[in-house]
């Protein structure tokens, strides 16, 4: 790892920590759940808001400013309010990415529930998630919650990533193996 990200892993470290064991203290791990469910989506879905976080363009009054309206129109609870303006005054938004990313893998922990990666060639139906989700619960031991994606690349089937387990039974890897094997032949 080089010494920049290393440097901004140590950060979000430890901003994910002081958070969750804040909310762990008061009992508001549901809200803080909430509102990381609520700042990843922003995240992935606003390029905008990738920007106001990363780009240095903005003044910490202005990160400050746009943080204040963001989280009043995301309704997002006050501990995580306060976090994010103390990230924006100390010009550390942008390691809210990491911080998210610890602090949603801090929770499932606490929770004792493992996040299952699927992606599939289409929109998976309610019936199919709850059947995949019980099906690897019973392979782990433990609830899972599935963060789906869809790819249409992969023309049918699934790749299921959980922990370090892949399982990709998509037509795609298929068909990829079987060229692979008519080329060892021919």
């Amino acid at each position: 790892m080089s010494e920049p990200a290393s440097i901004s892993s140590g950060i979000a470290a430890r901003y994910a920590t002081a958070l969750f064991e804040l909310a762990k203290e008061t009992g508001a791990l549901k809200a803080l759940e909430a509102d990381a469910d609520a700042l990843t989506a922003v995240l992935s879905t606003s390029a905008d808001f990738g920007t106001l976080i990363s780009s240095p363009v903005f003044s910490r009054d202005d990160q400050a400013r746009s943080m204040a309206a963001i989280v009043a129109k995301m309704g997002l609870s006050d501990l995580t309010a306060k976090t994010l303006q103390l990230m924006a005054a100390k010009r550390r938004l942008f390691v809210l990415p990491h911080v998210l990313i610890s602090l949603t893998a801090r929770i499932a922990e606490e929770k004792g529930e493992v996040t299952a990666e699927v992606t599939s060639a289409t929109e998976l139906s309610a019936e199919q998630a709850n059947t995949l989700a019980s099906t690897l619960k019973a392979r782990v031991g433990k609830d899972v919650k599935l963060k789906t994606t869809v790819d249409e690349s992969l023309i049918g089937g699934l790749v299921v990533k959980l922990g370090s387990t892949m399982i990709d039974t998509s037509i795609k890897a298929k068909l990829a193996a079987l060229q692979n094997a008519m080329k060892e032949v021919g």
